[in-house]
């Protein structure tokens, strides 16, 4: 398996900012009290920092250089998504009951293909990784099993590159919609994926290496969940033992959300079970 042309942060982040203006309704209706609150919220928080911090004009001039620069390579998805989406997840999701939730990232794409479970995501012949059966049962907070609810699975491959972002790979390569059974069963074969670093070639690269940071995701499935009459969840689930769990970059990760494969029956590899409990609408 190779990568025929070099993946670049700018290329990703390029990508990241072109699908979200496609798929995104970004036009949503704020009121302009609600627009001047948090604006003048988030203008205040920066220049507290400027006033506490005595910034002086060489750094303000940096951060201005590094501003456009996120522009310029398309990384503010990136940049929004690893360092401020979970904390916006966990004021929209604070009072939810079931699964635990958690970011969506930048690498979403929707009209993933419909599979039947049980069923194996679309791969490459060559594709590198260890088999992975992840298998649970959908059910709503009552206990009532869900019937038909799609569970939609992506993932990034052994190398860290997710299909549509990176070049060389299969449009749907590790993405599918998987419809459950009429007991709300699923099961699902793919490949465990590997941790890996966000871009690091571009702006946000840029900003890890001046900080001292490091770029580190771990190990993580992408999951939305869904069925009718449910709040649909978008979270991802992480693999134990993983190193990055307690310093992931993108703050993603909880206890719940913590997978503990098993070798399977035959040696090929390993499997998982989780099941997923979905809040009704009306609770929302």
């Amino acid at each position: 398996m190779s990568v025929e042309t070099t993946a670049t942060a700018a290329a990703s982040g390029a990508n990241a900012t072109e699908k979200f203006r496609a798929n995104k309704t970004a036009a949503a209706q704020v009121s302009t009290a609600r627009v001047s609150q948090l604006a003048s919220r988030a203008i205040k928080a920066l220049v507290d920092t400027v006033t506490e911090e005595k910034v002086t004009y060489d750094e303000y001039n940096a951060l201005k250089a590094w501003l456009i620069r996120v522009g310029e390579d398309g990384e503010w998805p990136l940049f929004l998504d690893v360092w401020i989406e979970h904390a916006v997840e966990e004021v929209v999701n604070a009072d939810r009951e079931g699964s635990k939730g958690t970011i969506e990232g930048p690498y979403y794409v929707p009209g993933s293909p419909v599979l039947q479970s049980p069923a194996t995501l679309p791969q490459r012949e060559d594709e590198v990784g260890t088999p992975l059966l992840f298998q649970g049962q959908v059910t709503s907070v009552d206990g009532t099993p869900l019937p038909g609810a799609h569970v939609e699975i992506w993932h990034a491959d052994d190398a860290g590159y997710y299909s549509q972002f990176a070049p060389g790979i299969p449009e749907w390569n590790l993405r599918g919609t998987v419809v459950a059974d009429a007991d709300g069963n699923y099961q699902i074969n793919t490949l465990q994926p590997a941790p890996y670093q966000i871009p690091t070639d571009g702006a946000c690269g840029q900003l890890i290496t001046a900080a001292g940071w490091h770029a580190w995701r771990p190990a993580h499935l992408h999951l939305k969940v869904s069925a009718p009459g449910q709040q649909l969840i978008t979270t991802q689930l992480y693999f134990t033992a993983d190193e990055h769990l307690s310093d992931d970059i993108a703050s993603a990760v909880k206890p719940e959300l913590i997978l503990d494969p098993s070798p399977t029956s035959d040696g090929n590899g390993r499997e998982v079970s989780y099941n997923f409990v979905l809040a009704p609408e009306e609770a929302k």
